[in-house]
């Protein structure tokens, strides 16, 4: 649905956007995560043709945005994160106008601004002035002007930014909802977003893509905890014996007869066969097996890891499943 080769941007000398390249599919939600300045909107500003890219292609529904620019954008619905709106207009008249802007006809704006106010839940604000709006109304409007026209390819900035919990809730409905029909890409800083929506995380550092992967495998680490009154020594003898396995964290010390190993399983391994095997040779050599566990990843700890300095930018940490 969405295809992305070597993306470039730079203003001036500063490189915003280097070699980009990532897919995405229909149906797909995907989170796009990095600092402040890790070249996440100059990338959305790309894909919906707001920016020209100084090399690369963006092709979206087999369609070059270089070369098919006017079909291109009917097929994407776009909220910035300040979307610029008309603020003495009322929420009836800025969506007529949006859906003017889009090319609907206008016989049929009628039933599709009736549409995007029920799904955004605007009934009672139709006929208020943006300006006298909340926060989070003007954010349920910024939507509501994205679907119009029911949109392949949905790209928000900050879509729950300054919504109360309830609302946020309705938000996550919403844009699962329309993932029913259409691709979505959503930029923000709130892991937990991404975490309850998304089926899959690019994650950006220094304007390079430095993770690809799907939230299920994030959540289901091939590495292993052991805690155990065995020394390194004695673990690492026991463990060459037991195919799959890899000490990748070297004993940390508890107390004079508690230690905690970190192991990475195989892919090819069978993670129960080798949490018994590593329980057995444990208990059979004398030791005492204190605890042994898969090991979980949570969404903000890979965060740090992969946006930080030690990370090697442009290297793609892992790809999605």
């Amino acid at each position: 649905m969405l295809d992305v080769s070597n993306l470039n941007r730079s203003y001036g000398n500063f490189k915003a956007v280097e070699d980009v390249n990532f897919s995405v599919g229909s149906g797909e939600i995907i989170g796009l995560l990095g600092h402040n300045g890790a070249g996440k909107t100059t990338v959305m500003k790309m894909l919906t043709g707001c920016l020209e890219p100084d090399s690369g292609n963006v092709m979206i529904n087999g369609h070059s945005t270089d070369k098919h620019l006017k079909k291109v954008q009917r097929d994407i619905g776009y909220l910035p994160e300040n979307l610029p709106v008309y603020p003495e207009m009322s929420v009836a008249d800025y969506l007529d106008y949006a859906a003017e802007l889009k090319g609907i006809r206008k016989q049929n704006r009628g039933s599709e601004i009736a549409r995007v106010i029920e799904a955004t839940d605007l009934g009672v604000k139709i006929v208020d002035p943006i300006a006298t709006l909340s926060r989070g109304y003007k954010q349920r409007v910024g939507v509501a002007q994205a679907i119009l026209g029911k949109p392949s390819l949905l790209i928000l900035d900050e879509p729950t930014n300054g919504l109360d919990p309830t609302q946020t809730e309705q938000m996550r409905q919403l844009l699962r909802g329309i993932a029913e029909d259409a691709t979505v890409m959503l930029s923000t800083h709130i892991m937990q977003e991404v975490e309850a929506l998304c089926d899959r995380v690019l994650m950006m550092r220094s304007g390079k893509l430095v993770l690809d992967e799907s939230i299920s495998s994030i959540r289901s680490s091939n590495q292993l905890s052991l805690e155990t009154s065995l020394d390194q020594e004695n673990i690492e003898r026991l463990t060459a014996e037991i195919d799959g396995v890899h000490l990748s964290q070297p004993q940390q010390s508890v107390s004079s007869d508690h230690y905690v190993y970190a192991f990475a399983i195989d892919d090819t391994a069978d993670f129960n066969r080798v949490s018994a095997a590593i329980s057995r040779a444990v208990l059979t050599s004398g030791g005492e097996l204190y605890a042994i566990s898969r090991t979980q990843r949570d969404l903000e700890s890979l965060f740090k890891q992969v946006t930080t300095e030690n990370t090697e930018a442009g290297e793609v940490v892992s790809n999605a499943a």
